[in-house]
C-alpha cells in the first residue's frame, strides 16, 4: 500500500518503493536491495528529484559516484558493502534504478547481457518494485492503479500519455489531492507546465539558459506565448536582462512577479546577479529592487556607525535614531531576507539601546534601582547583545562595537557607579541562598552558570511559549560575584558553609571544619541533605529532590568575549530542552538558579590600576586585600565572612586590560540575578501529600492531603499513562479515592500510586504492591 499521509506524487512514489522492502522476519530474510527496472525510461527524468527524498537511490549508468550513478558491477559492490555506500545511512535498503533495463533481461545469467550479469543474483537476495502482475510500473500505471498506485482517474489516450510524460517533473511535486476527484486528460497535465506563469518567469530569470535547455519544446513555446500576451515580454527577443529590469521597476504585471520573488527569494539564488546586471544607468525608484543600492546603503551605515566612537553620548544616540529613520525600512527589503543587510538588522537593536540609555538609571536605594532595572532597563543589555549577534563579518562587528562604545559603555559604567554608591551607604542584606524548607518533594534545582537577568527574560518567554508556567523573581548574588563564592550561596546547602579568608579562589569552607568546598564535597553535602546530584542527561527520581547543572554561558563568555552574543540563543534552547526533559520525567517543579551575571562590552571594559602588592589574589573585577591594605577603589564584605573586605572594580572597570567579558564586581548586570520556578501545569501551588495507601484485595484506598481538584491512578510506570492499571479517579471532598485493579494476574506486582493535576502531570507518587505487601 502507498502511504496516504504523503502529500505529493513523488512522496507517494518514495513510499511505494520503500514499501517493497517490507518483509516478515519469521519466514524471510531482509532484502539486500530493491530492483527498479524501467525498460521505457519513463521515470528517468524524475530520478534526480527523487534522490533528494530517497538518498539510497543508486542509478545504473556511467560511473559518477557523486550522483549515485555507476555501472552494474559498481552497483553490486555497493550492495555487498565492498565500496562505500554514497549519500545514505547504512541501514537503508539500496534502491537500484535500472533505466532501459527489462526485468526479463536479468532473470537468468545465460540470457542476460554481459554488462548486467552482476545484477542477476540480486533478484534472489533482493526484491523488485513492480506491479502485482510483475510488470514495470509506468507513470500511467502508477497514477491510475487502484492496487498499489494512486487510484486516480486518468484518460488512456496517447495525447494524455505524452502530456503526462512531458509534465512529469512538475507532476512529481503536485499534491495528490489536487489531482483527485476528476478525470485527468492531456490539458490537465499541460497546465502543470504553464499554469503558474509568475513562477515560470522567476525560474527562467534565475537560470535562463538552463531553463530553456531543461524544458521541452512544447513547454518552452507555451511559456513564450504566454509571456508575450501577459507581461508583454518576448523571452527569446528581449532576454533575461531586459526582463530583470522590468522586474526591478515593478510596473504593471511585473509587480506581482516581484511580490512572488520577495515572498521566497532564496528559491531563486541566481536572480540577484541578474538584477545587478539589469540596473538602469538612470536609476529610478524603487531603490529596494537593486542589490547595489542595498550594498551602498550598508556601506554608508557601517561608516556612520564607526564614526560614532568619539562623539558625545547624547550626540551618538541622536545619530543612531536618525540612522534608524533612514535605514530601518531596509529590513523590509528582500535583501534583508537574504541576510545581505546585517547592519540594518542590527540597527533596530541599537535604536533600543539609544532609547534606553537616554537617561541614567536612577533610584534612591539599591532596591529601587533593582526594581527599575528588572522592570524595563534590562532591555538595554539584551538589545546590545542582539545588535552584535545580528552581524557576522569582522568589519560589521567593528561598526557595532564602535556604536556600543559610544552609547552603551557610558550608561553601563554610570549604572554600576550608582549602585556602588548606594551600597556603600546602605550595604545589601546578606542573601541566605535557598532554604531546605522551600524545596518540597518533586523539586529539582537547575543551576545555570552565568544566567544574566536579561538573558533569563528571554528564557522565560521561550518557556511560556512552550506552554510551561514560570514564576520569576530576582535576588542579589553573593559578593564577589564569582562562581566559587556565589554558586554555593544559591544552593540548598548554603547554611552549612562559612568563610575564613577568601584565599586565592574565594571559596567557602564546610562549617566547623577547615575543608575548602570542592565539587566532590559539595556533592556529598547535597546528598546528605537529601538531594540527588543528577548528571547532564539524567532525570533521577522525581519523588525526591535534586540538583543538576546545565548551560555554558559563563564558560563561553570567558572563551569568546564579544562573540558570546551569537551563542546566547543556543544556550537558551539547551536550557529549555533540559527543563522540559525534567518535567516530562515527572518532576513537579524545576527551580532555575544562578550564581552571577556579567558585564559585556565588545570594545573592552575600562581598566583601573590596583597594585599587586596590595592584594593576595586579583581577578578581573575583584581582589582579596592583603592585611590592612588601603585601596582607592570600592570594597565590599565577602559573602562568607563579612570581616574580610574585597576590592571591586569601580563602575564597569576591570583590574586587567582588554576584558570584553567579566564578572566579580558589583553592578546590576553582575549582581541582580534571576530565580525561576517552572512547572508543566497551570499552577505552582504546594505539592499534595499521599498520606496513606491501604489494600483490600485488589482495591486500593488512597488518602491524600492538599489534593483539591486532583485525581489519582495506579500505574506500573510513573510517567507512562498507558501503564495505568487502576483509575484515574478524582479525589473526593475528604481527599480519599478508591482504585480497583481489574486484572487479577497483577496481584503481587510492583505499582505506583500517582497523583495527577488537571493536565495529567504527575505531582506526587508512592510505590506499592498490588494487593498489599505480605
Amino acid at each position: 500500500m502507498v502511504d496516504d499521509s504523503a502529500d505529493t506524487v513523488v512522496e507517494r512514489l518514495k513510499a511505494s518503493i520503500e514499501a517493497a522492502a517490507v518483509y516478515n522476519p519469521n519466514d524471510a530474510a531482509a532484502p539486500v536491495a530493491i530492483l527498479w527496472t524501467d525498460r521505457t525510461k519513463h521515470w528517468q527524468i524524475v530520478s534526480p528529484h527523487l534522490r533528494r527524498l530517497l538518498p539510497q537511490l543508486i542509478v545504473l549508468g556511467d560511473y559518477e559516484p557523486a550522483t549515485n550513478t555507476g555501472p552494474a558491477i559498481w552497483l553490486r559492490c555497493v550492495v555487498d558493502g565492498l565500496v562505500e555506500r554514497p549519500h545514505a545511512s547504512g541501514d537503508a535498503v539500496p534502491v537500484l534504478y535500472l533505466p532501459g533495463v527489462d526485468r526479463a533481461a536479468i532473470s537468468g545469467a545465460q540470457s542476460c547481457p554481459a554488462h548486467l550479469r552482476p545484477l542477476v543474483e540480486l533478484q534472489y537476495r533482493g526484491v523488485c518494485w513492480t506491479q502485482k502482475n510483475g510488470r514495470d510500473w509506468t507513470v500511467e500505471a502508477f497514477l491510475a492503479s487502484q492496487d498499489g498506485g494512486l487510484g486516480l482517474d486518468v484518460a488512456r489516450d496517447e495525447a494524455t500519455r505524452l502530456a503526462m510524460s512531458r509534465a512529469l517533473v512538475e507532476l512529481a511535486s503536485t499534491r495528490v489531492d489536487a489531482l483527485a476527484g476528476r478525470r485527468l486528460e492531456a490539458g490537465d497535465f499541460d497546465r502543470l507546465l504553464t499554469e503558474d506563469l509568475v513562477r515560470d518567469v522567476l525560474v527562467w530569470l534565475n537560470d535562463a539558459v538552463g531553463t530553456k535547455a531543461t524544458w521541452d519544446e512544447r513547454r518552452w513555446d507555451a511559456f513564450v506565448s504566454r509571456c508575450r500576451n501577459d507581461p508583454g515580454l518576448d523571452p527569446e527577443r528581449d532576454g533575461e536582462v531586459e526582463a530583470a529590469e522590468r522586474l526591478g521597476r515593478r510596473e504593471g504585471p511585473w509587480d506581482a512577479v516581484w511580490r512572488r520573488f520577495a515572498e521566497a527569494p532564496s528559491l531563486y539564488p541566481n536572480l540577484p546577479a541578474v538584477l545587478r546586471r539589469a540596473r538602469p544607468d538612470l536609476l529610478t525608484l524603487p531603490r529596494s529592487s537593486w542589490p547595489q543600492c542595498n550594498e551602498e546603503d550598508e556601506a554608508a551605515l557601517g561608516e556612520a556607525l564607526r564614526k560614532l566612537r568619539h562623539m558625545p553620548q547624547a550626540t551618538a544616540r541622536k545619530a543612531i535614531l536618525e540612522l534608524e529613520r533612514t535605514h530601518g525600512e531596509r529590513r523590509e527589503w528582500v535583501w534583508a531576507q537574504l541576510e545581505q543587510a546585517p547592519l540594518a538588522q542590527a540597527l533596530a537593536h541599537l535604536a533600543v539601546v539609544a532609547e534606553g540609555t537616554s537617561s541614567e538609571l536612577g533610584g534612591a536605594s539599591a532596591a529601587e534601582l533593582a526594581r527599575r532595572y528588572a522592570e524595563d532597563a534590562w532591555r538595554v543589555d539584551l538589545a546590545a547583545l542582539d545588535s552584535m549577534a545580528a552581524v557576522k563579518s569582522n568589519a560589521d562587528a567593528k561598526a557595532i562595537e564602535r556604536a556600543l562604545e559610544a552609547i552603551y559603555a557610558p550608561w553601563l559604567d554610570a549604572a554600576a557607579r550608582r549602585l556602588q554608591d548606594l551600597v556603600a551607604a546602605a550595604p545589601l542584606a546578606a542573601d541566605e541562598g535557598q532554604d531546605d524548607e522551600t524545596a518540597q518533594a518533586g523539586t529539582v534545582f537547575l543551576f545555570a552558570d552565568g544566567l544574566r537577568l536579561d538573558v533569563s527574560k528571554r528564557l522565560v518567554q521561550r518557556l511560556e511559549t512552550a506552554g510551561l508556567t514560570v514564576a520569576a523573581a530576582t535576588r542579589w548574588a553573593a559578593l564577589p560575584s564569582v562562581t566559587a563564592t556565589a554558586k554555593p550561596a544559591c544552593s540548598p546547602v548554603a547554611g552549612q558553609l562559612e568563610g575564613g579568608a577568601p584565599g586565592e579562589d574565594f571559596q567557602p569552607s564546610i562549617a566547623g571544619t577547615e575543608q575548602r568546598l570542592s565539587w566532590d564535597r559539595f556533592r556529598k553535602l547535597l546528598g546528605a541533605a537529601g538531594y540527588q546530584c543528577l548528571s547532564a542527561q539524567a532525570t533521577g527520581d522525581p519523588v525526591g529532590r535534586a540538583w543538576t547543572e546545565c548551560g555554558e554561558l559563563d564558560k563561553m563568555g570567558h572563551n569568546t568575549g564579544a562573540k558570546l552574543a551569537a551563542r546566547v540563543g543556543e544556550q537558551i534552547e539547551l536550557l529549555v530542552e533540559r527543563i522540559e526533559a525534567l518535567l516530562n520525567a515527572g518532576w513537579r517543579e524545576v527551580r532555575v538558579v544562578t550564581d552571577h551575571g556579567w558585564l559585556w562590552l565588545p570594545s573592552g571594559l575600562p581598566k583601573v590600576d590596583l597594585p599587586h602588592y596590595l592584594t593576595t589574589t586579583r581577578w578581573s573585577r575583584c581582589a582579596a586585600l592583603a592585611g590592612e591594605s588601603q585601596v582607592q577603589v570600592p570594597t565590599v564584605p565577602w559573602h562568607w565572612n563579612a570581616q574580610e573586605r574585597v576590592a571591586i572594580g569601580p563602575g564597569s572597570a576591570c583590574f586587567t586590560a582588554g576584558q570584553e567579558y567579566a564578572h566579580g564586581g558589583l553592578s546590576l548586570q553582575e549582581s541582580l540575578v534571576p530565580t525561576l520556578r517552572v512547572a508543566a501545569g497551570t499552577s505552582l501551588a504546594a505539592a499534595p501529600t499521599i498520606a496513606n495507601v491501604a489494600w483490600a484485595g485488589l482495591r486500593c484506598r488512597v488518602r491524600l492531603e492538599g489534593a483539591d481538584g486532583l485525581s489519582a491512578a495506579l500505574r506500573t510506570q510513573v510517567g507512562n499513562a498507558d501503564s495505568t492499571i487502576g483509575g484515574p479517579k478524582a479525589t473526593g471532598a475528604s481527599g480519599s479515592v478508591s482504585l480497583l485493579v481489574a486484572d487479577e494476574g497483577l496481584e503481587g506486582a510492583s505499582a505506583v500510586v500517582v497523583v495527577l493535576d488537571a493536565n495529567g502531570q504527575v505531582v506526587a507518587r508512592r510505590p506499592t504492591i498490588v494487593g498489599g505487601e505480605e
